[in-house]
């Protein structure tokens, strides 16, 4: 048995399962009748291991671990990134496809969730290592996966050239051409436009909303951004267009603020020509810790998850928390921050504009017409604003936070479909 696997019903509270059944149990009460079937999404349905072989270029043999997690199906094909990081486990990924789930039902979407996995560091290996990986890995998933079954994406360390990889691979071991069977691929080979500034574009549609509903202005309102790659450089870049002043930011590679706010162009350019924001001149550097005391209004976690602890929520001075990244707070932060006053706008619904544009990659490819970007981005514009404005009203309906609210929203349209198909046989 991997040394990653472990028991879902009893895990650590604040590891990522741990978090995320912690997240079902707050909403138990909103679900009336539907309750009887909350056990559906404290399971994951299939949870599939696979052992990575490849040769390296110094012809040594190496194995890596993969994983791939469909945690729930009864809305549809599951939906969900694969990751390559040296700290991947089958937990956290359990974890992962769960929030899909949820997300994918809170903006409405007819997909279930799913998530995949390989324990490596992509930065040690050459480009030849990395396809024979990506290879390898599909070959072993392709058991479960298909564009009317399991649609895998872009996640941590992935990109459109891993997954042409990963399509290319299921199509040979298929016999024919399926570019449904993943989305975030390069446009060439039916991707969509819009889809790499997707996830960061709903993060800031969101916040824009939420800033108008809890009363503050985006012109001229202080954002800090943790984590600066593809999520948090782009939803930098549209609070910027917006009037607001980036005057925080933090990655792996350090943390700059600059209070008058920061050139988010010459910021995004620096840390993809460098690999990170680490010496860019624009800014003064301080102490990862103290990021989070940083004074601002609107804090975007956008790394990974369990970010924001407790001890870190009690020094934030934002007005308002928009989760770009997945899991980021713990439930006793969340706590804290209710506590405090402070608005946090959920992952599951804040940072869904990723998947939404792989539907409609998906949607593409299936009726091989594609939209214009603008096409695009007004239909993600009004999806999210749609699940923004239904879930408000229903936290003020209830008086709950907004996360309570979203996954009861989200768990009502999935334990429906559970009910709604019952159990074969």
């Amino acid at each position: 048995m991997s040394s990653s696997t472990l028991s879902y019903i009893n895990p650590s509270p604040n590891s990522p399962w741990g978090i995320y059944l912690s997240q079902v149990d707050r909403v138990v009460p909103y679900l009336g009748d539907l309750a009887r079937w909350v056990e559906t999404l404290k399971r994951p349905k299939r949870a599939l291991i696979v052992d990575v072989p490849i040769e390296m270029d110094d012809g040594a043999v190496v194995h890596f671990e993969g994983y791939r997690v469909q945690h729930n199906l009864s809305r549809g094909p599951g939906k969900g990134g694969v990751r390559f990081h040296p700290d991947v486990t089958l937990e956290e990924v359990m974890a992962l496809s769960a929030w899909m789930t949820v997300k994918c039902a809170a903006v409405n979407l007819p997909y279930g969730g799913a998530k995949g996995g390989i324990r490596v560091d992509p930065g040690k290996l050459s480009q030849k290592e990395l396809e024979r990986v990506t290879r390898r890995y599909t070959s072993e998933i392709g058991l479960i996966i298909g564009p009317l079954s399991d649609i895998p994406a872009p996640d941590v360390n992935t990109n459109a050239q891993i997954m042409a990889w990963m399509m290319d691979t299921y199509s040979m071991n298929v016999g024919g051409t399926a570019t449904g069977v993943v989305t975030g691929k390069p446009l060439h080979l039916g991707g969509s436009l819009g889809r790499v500034k997707a996830t960061g574009r709903g993060v800031f549609v969101t916040g824009r909303e939420a800033a108008r509903r809890h009363g503050l202005e985006l012109r001229g309102a202080r954002v800090a951004v943790q984590g600066f790659g593809n999520v948090g450089s782009s939803a930098a870049e549209l609070f910027a267009e917006a009037g607001a002043k980036i005057v925080a930011v933090q990655d792996h590679t350090g943390t700059l603020v600059n209070d008058k706010g920061f050139d988010v162009a010459g910021l995004v350019a620096y840390a993809r020509r460098e690999g990170g924001i680490a010496g860019f001149k624009g800014g003064e550097a301080i102490g990862e810790e103290a990021f989070w005391g940083a004074p601002c209004d609107i804090l975007i976690p956008a790394a990974l998850e369990g970010q924001l602890t407790a001890e870190r929520a009690r020094r934030v001075q934002a007005r308002m928390v928009l989760e770009g990244a997945n899991g980021p707070t713990v439930p006793e932060a969340d706590d804290i921050l209710a506590e405090r006053g402070v608005l946090v706008v959920p992952d599951v619904i804040c940072n869904a504009g990723g998947v939404t544009v792989s539907y409609f990659e998906w949607v593409q490819d299936f009726s091989s017409f594609f939209w214009d970007e603008e096409e695009i981005n007004e239909r993600l514009d009004r999806i999210m604003m749609n699940g923004l404005n239904h879930i408000w009203d229903k936290a003020d309906r209830h008086k709950i936070p907004l996360r309570t609210a979203t996954y009861a929203v989200a768990c009502e349209r999935i334990l429906m479909a559970r009910k709604e198909r019952g159990l074969y046989p």
